[in-house]
């Protein structure tokens, strides 16, 4: 099993259409672990941390979003495994 951290800035109309909310139970569901939070700028900012799979599958959920974003892009970076517990909404 390999665990790997990714860091994603979505880009788009995501602040406003619960893409937080939703981003979250699709971490729970997969098992993903870290946070995610809105950015001054427009762009939401997740950190994901788990199995490279389920990372994966969550990253490529937040190419799409909820139903009410429209994503114009992500920008994923590797990161250093910091070992989050759950997945938390910053506010």
């Amino acid at each position: 099993m390999s665990f790997i951290h990714k860091n994603i800035f979505v880009y788009g109309h995501v602040q406003g259409v619960f893409f937080r909310a939703a981003a979250k139970k699709i971490a729970d569901n997969l098992g993903v672990k870290g946070m995610i939070r809105n950015e001054p700028d427009g762009r939401v900012y997740a950190e994901a941390e788990g199995e490279e799979e389920a990372v994966n599958g969550f990253a490529y959920w937040c190419n799409e979003g909820p139903s009410g974003a429209r994503v114009r892009g992500l920008e994923i970076n590797d990161g250093l495994f910091k070992g989050y517990s759950s997945f938390e909404i910053v506010r």
